[in-house]
């Protein structure tokens, strides 16, 4: 995949696997100031539907500032890089309580990372509507 911006939906083959592969990822948002917040996130992707999804707790900084949002979410991006490739999805987040939608994340989290996620009783999902996708590999 070139630098240019593609649909996430049909990413190509390198790149999905690229995704695939086991990688610390960061996560984007911004502060109410509108500086950015960039922190060391655990990403799944899912092109089919066009979502990426950050499972962490409801009281972290990046879960607030989503919420803060509302209804509408907030632009967001996530990345991951391996030397010289990388790899950034674009769209927009929301914050889900859905005890389903968090065992959706969870389980694919477990599957991209090979271990299930420590147990968290104020456990969120971040998903992120995904609008673009950049990378090289």
């Amino acid at each position: 995949m070139s630098s240019s911006p593609t649909d996430p939906g049909t990413p190509d083959p390198s790149y999905l696997a690229f995704w695939r592969e086991r990688h610390l990822c960061t996560l984007t948002t911004l502060r109410p100031d509108g500086s950015p917040h960039v922190v060391p996130v655990g990403v799944t992707y899912e092109p089919e539907a066009r979502l990426a999804r950050v499972i962490t707790s409801g009281t972290s900084a990046k879960a607030r500032y989503v919420a803060a949002a509302g209804a509408e979410g907030v632009r967001v991006a996530v990345c991951q890089m391996d030397g010289r490739r990388w790899a950034t999805l674009e769209g927009r987040a929301r914050v889900s309580t859905d005890p389903e939608r968090i065992a959706d994340a969870e389980r694919r989290y477990t599957e991209r990372y090979g271990r299930t996620p420590r147990l968290n009783p104020a456990r969120v999902v971040i998903e992120i509507e995904l609008t673009r996708a950049l990378g090289r590999g």
